[in-house]
């Protein structure tokens, strides 16, 4: 499975093509960054609240948190990001504490093209990998949020696009000896220049790069990197060697100690380290390796957890563009299978096998523990980008138009939502037409790439940016004057004690950003029952706060349940983000109204 010949590209219509698709998958990415309802999970009002409270204590540390047993969730790098931007909490915008996970996954992006290009001497495969990247619901979902993944991410998978950058280099100074490009080895850093300095900064670097990552995840995560990288280089050898074995061994644990202590500094200037050994190292860490039930029985019967779903991580991952993973592993299987049957040796580049090796790497590490995930894998998904494009023309077209057919169910799903949300009066009609034009524009596309075979693949990368784009635009009004408080109205509560829905862990926190100034209290909003049960539980809460916040259970009622005993000060428009089992059927997915929007009051005895 060797990738084409290198060769520098003229700037062609298709370079040119796949530099704009990147230009607009970057502004897909920026629009709406500060929306409530950006791809995300529940975990980035947890990192939020601890950030706010932290800043609101003037000390760069203990962390603190309001809530039980949730303080030093993460490595405090995260939330010492989260005051920066935020100015200590003076600037509390979800936009400001966003934007640095953006700027990380834009980096990575450019690592990727920039190690691409370096490849195979083409822009446009450089620019086409990074489109890729773009193209995942992962990094979509995880790139943009105030998380972990996309500065975790850019740190762990640095020390990967630095030894590819440093192996092309090796080579071209060696192109003497060996001039061709698909069977050269890198020489590793240990051998370049044979400068011992040279090693000392390069193992530091790596060293530096894995503390980075661990210090806004977990210590853990050097374990896989470390493993990762070091396989990388052995295997990308044209040979076995024992010196250079046990030099790359001792480079890599001079990096994992370097990368650890700069971990272990957490232990060092947070006054309770009892406290982080207690909640972060036994209760986030370690707890993830045992079970209850038992290692097998989670592993095979294990649902979202077992060994199986954790298999299919990386195609999860791909999102929108999930069958092109398998489509990628068939091409490869294949071009194995024609080379043996021609009785060929069938060697792989080293850039592909130190991908590769990432990828399978990561998978096997992150399948020991019994929680598994495929949020897990995300640093590696870089690798999967990268690989997909430098074997972008040997994948079947018949993966792709599977693809485009997932595509096309979720533009239809959400062109039916913005016409919903226009008929209940959220959308505006300039907002609705501006969403079904993008769904056109994005069925145009899928059909180009349908009809036109040399159009397939970078159609279905486009249509992909499409969906993102389509979805920021049908999200985009609840960010407006429907789905949002007036200052007016924060004005007029001022300090007031707010109770607040909250079912999930810290999602009172999306309060403060909505209505600052106030102190806001939590309660759980599935105890908020249809009928007379419903109706005391909110006079309860009248009586015992300033206002209250309550959702609808039935959105098609135009009136605050408490009337005429309460007062309405304000109502938006929500998303219901969380649904039980069965609240979603065959018979009412085509009516989002029963299940996807409801109203929001605020209220006063």
């Amino acid at each position: 499975m060797t990738p084409p010949n290198a060769r520098r590209d003229a700037p062609t219509l298709a370079t040119v093509g796949w530099f704009a698709l990147l230009v607009l998958a970057t502004t897909v990415y920026f629009f709406g960054l500060g929306g409530q309802y950006v791809p995300t999970n529940g975990d980035e009002l947890v990192y939020a609240h601890i950030a706010r409270v932290t800043a609101a204590t003037g000390h760069w540390l203990p962390l603190a948190s309001e809530l039980n047993n949730m303080r030093n969730t993460k490595p405090p790098l995260l939330f010492w990001q989260a005051m920066v931007a935020s100015d200590w909490g003076r600037n509390w915008q979800l936009m400001a504490l966003r934007l640095p996970s953006l700027i990380y996954t834009l980096l990575t992006t450019a690592g990727i093209a920039f190690a691409v290009r370096g490849i195979t001497q083409s822009a446009r495969t450089g620019a086409m990998a990074a489109c890729i990247y773009l193209a995942f619901f992962c990094t979509f979902r995880y790139g943009r949020p105030y998380l972990t993944s996309a500065p975790e991410t850019f740190w762990l998978f640095l020390p990967v696009l630095l030894y590819l950058c440093l192996s092309r280099r090796s080579e071209a100074s060696n192109r003497g000896k060996t001039a061709n490009f698909e069977n050269n080895r890198p020489l590793a850093p240990n051998s370049i220049n044979n400068n011992a300095i040279y090693l000392i900064v390069f193992w530091m670097g790596v060293g530096l790069a894995f503390g980075l990552g661990a210090a806004y995840k977990s210590f853990a995560l050097i374990a896989p990197a470390a493993a990762a990288l070091w396989c990388a280089i052995l295997f990308s050898q044209p040979r076995f060697e024992w010196r250079f074995t046990i030099q790359t061994s001792f480079g890599m644990l001079a990096s994992m100690l370097i990368g650890v202590g700069f971990f272990a500094l957490w232990f060092v200037l947070d006054p309770d380290p009892a406290a982080v050994w207690r909640e972060f190292v036994v209760g986030e860490n370690a707890g993830k390796m045992v079970d209850k039930l038992g290692w097998w029985h989670e592993a095979i019967h294990g649902g979202s957890s077992s060994l199986w779903a954790m298999s299919l991580a990386y195609v999860e991952n791909a999102g929108l563009m999930a069958f092109v993973v398998p489509g990628l592993a068939v091409a490869g299987v294949g071009s194995w299978l024609r080379q043996r049957r021609l009785g060929l040796a069938f060697n792989l580049p080293p850039h592909t096998i130190i991908l590769l090796t990432w990828l399978a790497v990561w998978l096997l590490v992150f399948s020991i523990p019994s929680q598994r995930s495929a949020r897990y894998v995300i640093p590696a998904m870089p690798a999967l980008a990268m690989l997909m494009a430098l074997y972008w023309d040997r994948i079947g077209r018949a993966w792709f138009f599977a693809s485009m057919g997932l595509m096309s169910l979720a533009l239809v799903a959400l062109g039916r939502v913005a016409w919903v949300a226009h008929e209940l009066g959220i959308a505006s009609s300039v907002e609705m037409t501006l969403a079904l034009v993008a769904v056109a524009a994005a069925f145009v596309t899928l059909l180009c790439g349908m009809v036109k075979p040399a159009w397939t693949r970078a159609c279905t990368v486009a249509a992909s940016v499409g969906v993102f784009a389509v979805f920021n635009l049908v999200v985009a009004p609840l960010d407006g004057p429907s789905g949002r408080y007036t200052r007016d109205v924060s004005a007029r509560l001022n300090q007031a004690n707010l109770a607040v829905p909250s079912n999930f862990n810290a999602q009172f926190e999306r309060f403060e950003f909505l209505l600052p100034g106030n102190r806001i209290k939590g309660f759980d909003d599935d105890l908020m029952l249809k009928g007379a049960a419903s109706t005391q539980m909110l006079n309860d809460l009248l009586q015992r706060h300033d206002a209250v916040v309550w959702v609808q259970a039935d959105a098609s009622q135009t009136t605050a349940p408490c009337l005429p005993t309460c007062t309405v000060i304000a109502a938006r428009w929500v998303v219901k983000e969380r649904h039980r089992a069965g609240e979603i059927t065959g018979a009412n997915l085509w009516y989002p109204h029963a299940w996807l929007f409801n109203r929001e009051w605020l209220l006063t005895r």
